[in-house]
């Protein structure tokens, strides 16, 4: 079976791995014991949140993990994020001021002006919920794309977030794909809320991995709909100077971030060429003002 049909056995692993790194800044236990109703409060974990509205009447603290639908506390994330939607049909939809996001200055509308404002959220419960309601990449029309930005950041070049940094992206083949990209798109938004994308992978003499380090160089990531691919971006404020080695702070934290969504998000091996098991291109990165040049030669690729 080729690699672009489906993820390798050690995506399992690595879907383990991004969730856990999604819950970690709340200290998450799945388990917890119930007390009387004087002492409900010190039942909470570190960053665990009470919803009173949803409580229920026995008291008990009650996790997503407990009961999906009745949970009386929330998990939060390190950072609040929007996910935007656009396709050829979105500009039929009517705009309201919840629903379409304010143009970047420069931005000059175009484009920006068929993207809605799908929903914020700052909690994993939240992101459950959003993800297990809207539909799969592998369902969306030709031309459309999911775009999961940190709360703040329009998902444009001119967004002074945005207007100096690059991307990461993979590019895969559609009818063959269709299979993974979903998952694909799931373990890349997982790293991204989880903040764990500057991770770096464990050495040869590491005996475990290395803890999650939380980046503050992604602001957000995209997949695109196309009607011969897919493709899956990871956006960087900045992009380093590709003739600079690895020595370079920020080009070593930009590899960090692609070989981490290579092998923890992606699960394959640093080495494997993707090329050669179906995939359209390497994982690549380069910087948006290099993207828009014809021939543009100034590439990272792992």
């Amino acid at each position: 079976m080729s690699a672009a049909t489906t993820l390798p056995p050690q995506a399992a692993t690595a879907n383990a791995n991004a969730l856990a790194d999604a819950l970690a800044a709340a200290s998450i236990s799945s388990s917890s014991s119930p007390k009387p109703e004087e002492d409900k409060d010190d039942d909470l974990e570190d960053g665990e949140i009470r919803d009173d509205e949803d409580e229920e009447d026995d008291g008990k603290v009650k996790t997503v993990f407990d009961d999906a639908s009745k949970f009386n506390v929330k998990h939060p994330l390190y950072s609040t994020w929007t996910l935007f939607f656009d396709s050829p049909q979105s500009k039929l939809l009517p705009k309201t001021p919840s629903s379409t996001p304010a143009t970047p200055q420069g931005g000059g509308g175009g484009w920006m002006e068929d993207i809605r404002k799908v929903v914020a959220f700052d909690s994993v419960e939240e992101f459950w919920g959003l993800y297990n309601n809207i539909i799969p990449p592998s369902q969306l029309p030709g031309k459309a794309n999911y775009y999961l930005f940190k709360d703040g950041i329009m998902p444009a070049w001119e967004d002074p977030k945005n207007k100096n940094g690059g991307k990461w992206s993979i590019q895969v083949p559609k009818e063959k794909s269709k299979g993974a990209i979903d998952k694909m798109w799931l373990y890349t938004m997982l790293a991204a809320i989880g903040e764990t994308f500057e991770t770096p992978l464990p050495g040869p003499d590491d005996k475990e991995a290395p803890a999650p380090s939380q980046s503050d160089l992604v602001t957000g990531v995209i997949v695109s709909s196309r009607p011969a691919f897919y493709r899956i971006s990871i956006w960087t404020r900045q992009a380093p100077d590709t003739t600079l080695t690895e020595a370079d702070a920020l080009m070593s934290r930009v590899l960090t971030i692609g070989r981490h969504f290579k092998v923890s998000v992606l699960g394959y091996e640093l080495e494997q060429k993707l090329v050669t098991g179906g995939f359209q291109t390497e994982i690549m990165f380069e910087s948006h003002k290099d993207s828009e040049k014809k021939g543009n030669k100034n590439k990272i690729i792992i």
